[in-house]
């Protein structure tokens, strides 16, 4: 069904738009993360696992219930209009699409990285280009063809992925019940250690939010949303959960190694293990990226539909439905920072954006219970305690935070600034 507001197709489906959120999720993350919390922590990282799953349940409450009440596309940017006003609806847009930009643009690097496996000239500098490039850009012509496509291949990429974290959580785990790695004793770790694991912890959790972007073109939004996003909570917290524990398991105190999947699969099941895990590595950096060429083009699709830039990036193709220039344009923002910027600091860059939404939608189920009361779809218990409590979240996360990124983020809100008085300066002319 086209809607004739926007002339996009609702063509994601329930179960697609699951995906989408999982895939959105799981990037590549899961593959060297655990080894840093793991040093922080030792034995204790699953447990950071499970209480940064529960503290990001809080803020995914708070998004399901808010999202059941839109079925346009914008996803925390529209939310935030909705709530609170144009000026913090751009602030969001903007932060929005800074954290899913970087974190995509980090995946890329670590597709080069990954690759460099089995051809160590991928490092190189112009082979880094070429490959970047055409790895983004095979990405958003899949999606510029149709929302249909592009949900197909995000339903794909998601069992691949998958499958291998399966395999080696299953032979880590007959290895970690019968002979667990002995870690000794160890002293208790410190607070500070504590909550930069569950930072950590908190990046790999995150990016459900450009899942919700798409609306538009979900079959039922209001419905699926919350589906959706309590799907890709479960699904990932078992999946974080049971990695960091054969992770732990398996290597022990070696477990920091930089390559901790690699290293459990080559113990359990040899060399071609290992190079399992690396193909794994590959396949869920590449779904990972296709998921946010999916979602995020439709933000600043959205904001073009509000008024708040420029009307092209609204532009729909007659012929495949789809808003291909804010496609185009996010495609290019991903290849440009992945260029100019390391692994390390655009998920930095990441954290610092994402947490200043994360609060904003948490306040925002307060805000839309009393002005749009009929409009809530689905009523999460407790609604009103959890968005404190997450607000609260964000902001104990916040002061974890390596700030030394900030004065992009900075432009990045002065830039906010600048659109908004832009748009205001706009409405005055037409009137």
């Amino acid at each position: 069904m086209t809607s004739p507001q926007t002339g996009l197709v609702r063509a994601i489906g329930r179960w697609s738009l699951a995906a989408l959120a999982v895939n959105s999720v799981i990037g590549s993350g899961i593959f060297g993360l655990p080894s840093t919390v793991a040093g922080l922590l030792g034995k204790r990282s699953v447990l950071a696992v499970l209480i940064a799953g529960a503290a990001i349940g809080v803020i995914m409450a708070c998004f399901a219930e808010v999202a059941s009440q839109f079925s346009e596309a914008g996803g925390p940017y529209l939310y935030a209009r909705t709530a609170f006003g144009r000026l913090t609806g751009i602030l969001v847009g903007w932060t929005l699409y800074l954290a899913q930009v970087s974190a995509p643009a980090a995946n890329a690097n670590l597709f080069v990285i990954y690759l460099a496996e089995f051809w160590p000239g991928a490092k190189e500098h112009w082979p880094r280009i070429v490959i970047l490039t055409l790895l983004v850009g095979h990405l958003a012509l899949i999606n510029a063809l149709g929302a249909k496509q592009g949900a197909a291949v995000s339903n794909v990429f998601t069992v691949a992925k998958i499958l291998p974290l399966l395999m080696v959580i299953s032979a880590g785990a007959a290895v970690t019940l019968i002979h667990p790695a002995p870690w000794g004793a160890a002293a208790a770790p410190s607070s500070s250690a504590w909550m930069k694991a569950i930072v950590l912890m908190i990046f790999a959790y995150g990016g459900f939010e450009s899942a919700l972007a798409p609306m538009s073109e979900a079959k039922n939004p209001g419905r699926d949303a919350a589906f959706a996003l309590f799907v890709a909570l479960i699904a990932c917290t078992v999946i974080y959960a049971l990695v960091q524990w054969v992770v732990v398991g398996v290597l022990g105190p070696g477990s920091t190694t930089d390559r901790p999947l690699a290293e459990v699969a080559r113990i359990t099941m040899g060399n071609r293990g290992a190079a399992l895990v690396a193909i794994g590595a590959l396949v869920s950096v590449y779904g990972y990226l296709g998921a946010k060429l999916l979602g995020m083009p439709r933000v600043t699709f959205a904001l073009a539909k509000g008024g708040d830039l420029p009307g092209v990036f609204a532009a729909v193709s007659p012929k495949f439905h789809t808003p291909w220039f804010s496609i185009l344009f996010y495609g290019a923002a991903v290849w440009g920072l992945a260029i100019s910027g390391t692994f390390t600091w655009n998920v930095t860059l990441s954290v610092i954006a994402r947490l200043f939404y994360y609060a904003v939608v948490c306040l925002a189920v307060i805000v839309l219970r009393r002005k749009r009361p009929l409009a809530v779809r689905v009523r999460v218990p407790g609604g009103q305690v959890l968005a404190v409590l997450g607000v609260g979240i964000a902001v104990a996360l916040a002061t974890q935070v390596d700030l030394s990124k900030s004065l992009i983020l900075a432009a990045t809100v002065a830039a906010a600034l600048v659109n908004w008085l832009w748009v205001r300066r706009a409405d005055r002319v037409k009137v």
